[in-house]
């Protein structure tokens, strides 16, 4: 997607989202916000487009491309401690945004998390930025301090609902709320394997399929529900893309704020992809089967 047809994606959103949102802060008794140099749609617009071009730090990306390059696309450009000051402005318009760009419930459904670490462990006690917020957490990969960025997608690979919580956040405990809008099957690891939470979801109209643990009794399975446990794995390549080439997880992190706006930003970049590594199933035969 090119930089005009992202501003005008954005913009679309933008010009139906501001009369409600700017209505609905008035009526809590903010201050009417003044227009600046940059508009909102502007402003997203860069945010996105900084996780899809590849730059390993925004700065550079806004210095060497957005500055250098892109002075024609937007030509009230402001200094980069000016648009930084900025993000913040933009957190809950990109939160509604996101929201737009959630994928439709198929009847199938991926679920997994990842961990988002903040800072080497060797520096924990020195952090300072999300030393009351990120937590000690573990995975299959080791210790970490930072957040868990909980995701649901479906077999065409669009995101479907999200959460962030602190590392140290047991998996299966924002899953209920996350999945709340969900029906059909739900197929995740070994971690999300509990009775409590399948009795619940089944409640909610949602069947959570998971594998057995080494210890446990074996028992009957659909070969769909077995085929699509294989599948599984899909979920983890758009976690690898989110974090190797939107750059949502790095240790130069200067505002929670900022941090929340520029995972945003990297979940919509994903959204906005041409091609997503879907699986392209006969959803009716295997619901059927």
């Amino acid at each position: 997607m090119s930089v005009l047809e992202l501003f005008c994606a954005v913009d679309d959103f933008w010009l139906a989202f501001a009369p409600h949102w700017k209505a609905s802060q008035l009526a809590t008794g903010k201050q009417r916000l003044r227009p600046g140099q940059l508009c909102p749609s502007e402003i997203i617009t860069i945010l996105i487009h900084f996780h899809q071009s590849h730059y390993r730090t925004f700065k550079a990306y806004y210095t060497e491309h957005v500055q250098v390059h892109l002075r024609s696309e937007f030509p009230r450009l402001v200094s980069y401690q000016r648009f930084v000051a900025l993000i913040a402005s933009v957190q809950v318009p990109m939160l509604a945004y996101l929201q737009s760009q959630y994928g439709s419930c198929t009847g199938i459904s991926f679920i997994d998390s990842t961990s988002l670490e903040v800072c080497d462990p060797k520096r924990i006690s020195s952090h300072r930025v999300f030393a009351t917020d990120a937590k000690r957490g573990k995975t299959s990969m080791g210790w970490f301090f930072g957040f868990k960025l909980h995701l649901a997608v479906n077999e065409q690979d669009d995101l479907l609902a999200c959460c962030l919580t602190p590392g140290n956040v047991d998996d299966r405990s924002p899953v209920p709320i996350l999945v709340k809008e969900l029906r059909g099957k739900l197929f995740g690891d070994r971690g999300y394997l509990s009775a409590p939470l399948t009795q619940l979801l089944f409640e909610q109209g949602l069947h959570l399929i998971t594998r057995l643990r080494k210890n446990m009794k074996n028992h009957l399975m659909h070969l769909s529900d077995k085929l699509l446990l294989r599948k599984r794995v899909i979920i983890e390549s758009i976690i690898d893309q989110l974090k190797n080439i939107s750059q949502i997880e790095h240790s130069r992190h200067r505002s929670p704020i900022n941090f929340v706006v520029h995972l945003v930003a990297g979940l919509i970049a994903y959204s906005h992809q041409d091609k997503k590594p879907g699986l392209h199933l006969d959803q009716l035969a295997l619901l059927a089967a």
